[in-house]
């Protein structure tokens, strides 16, 4: 590792004038020469980072970690160190970062284990807050906000537009759907299906997240398939195959609504903890 004002490799960064001189970048990462880099930051030699990215002061970037554009990293945040499983060996998984992402204060994201996917995904777009834990093969998507204190145990999903409240911890390999709203401090130990808003330790689904689609201009007839789609698995008294095939006749009566009542029948159908009900 060099001092940013001298012994980095030209080729690969031909602009240090945005590294402080305090930063220490290794030989060997792939910094866009428009890329910022506060005080005392250290980045690794299998880094890469894109144009627009800003990385704040004491951050330590390391792993085979890939950030893309108008990432905003604020101060002291860790990303792409060791999974914390103790059965990682020291492959060389990896963390890959989308872009336009805003990642707050004391944020952790591990790289992948090779008895998943070998990958930790982060998408595009999303509001992580402070102290933000996400662990190793986490899968996030875009647009999500993750408030602070949320921990998300290894193998983790979260779909587009989730919301999750401040304090809340995600059991391994659970998923959080599309579109859901999940309170603060909960405990997240079973899938949560799109669309819905769920709180509490027992976790409890309390309704569907009606603020969350009229924000993101679901038209009403969209509206009105999914709150059936939510009386036909809480309401009715239905078993899960019966609410399933329920849901999927609500596409012929609402032709609007077949995208979600489709993402919904996926996320039934593919849940392998069993759903929040």
């Amino acid at each position: 590792m060099h001092h940013a004002p001298g012994g980095l490799n030209a080729g690969l960064l031909s602009n240090v004038s945005n590294i402080h001189p305090t930063a220490l970048v290794a030989d060997g990462a792939r910094l866009d020469p428009s890329v910022q880099v506060g005080p005392y930051a250290v980045i690794g030699p299998n880094v890469a980072i894109g144009a627009g990215t800003t990385v704040g002061a004491h951050c330590v970037i390391e792993g085979h970690t890939t950030i893309g554009q108008d990432n905003r990293i604020f101060q002291f945040a860790s990303l792409g160190a060791d999974p914390q499983d103790k059965k990682y060996a020291g492959e060389a998984t990896r963390l890959v970062i989308g872009h336009r992402n805003t990642i707050r204060e004391f944020c952790t994201f591990n790289t992948g284990t090779v008895q998943d996917r070998g990958e930790t995904t982060v998408g595009d777009d999303n509001w992580i807050m402070a102290y933000v834990h996400v662990a190793h093969d986490c899968a996030i998507g875009d647009q999500t906000t993750l408030a602070n204190n949320t921990t998300l145990a290894g193998h983790v999903e979260v779909g587009d537009w989730a919301t999750v409240g401040g304090l809340t911890g995600v059991l391994q390999r659970m998923r959080v759907g599309a579109h859901t709203m999940v309170g603060f401090s909960s405990h997240v130990n079973k899938d949560v299906p799109p669309y819905m808003v769920v709180d509490g330790s027992p976790l409890a689904v309390r309704g569907v997240n009606l603020v969350g689609l009229r924000r993101r201009d679901f038209s009403a007839p969209r509206i009105a398939a999914i709150r059936e789609m939510h009386k036909l698995l809480y309401r009715q008294g239905l078993s899960l195959d019966e609410a399933r095939k329920a849901i999927l006749a609500l596409a012929a009566d609402m032709p609007e609504a077949a995208a979600d009542v489709a993402l919904m029948d996926a996320f039934l159908e593919s849940s392998a903890a069993g759903i929040a009900r």
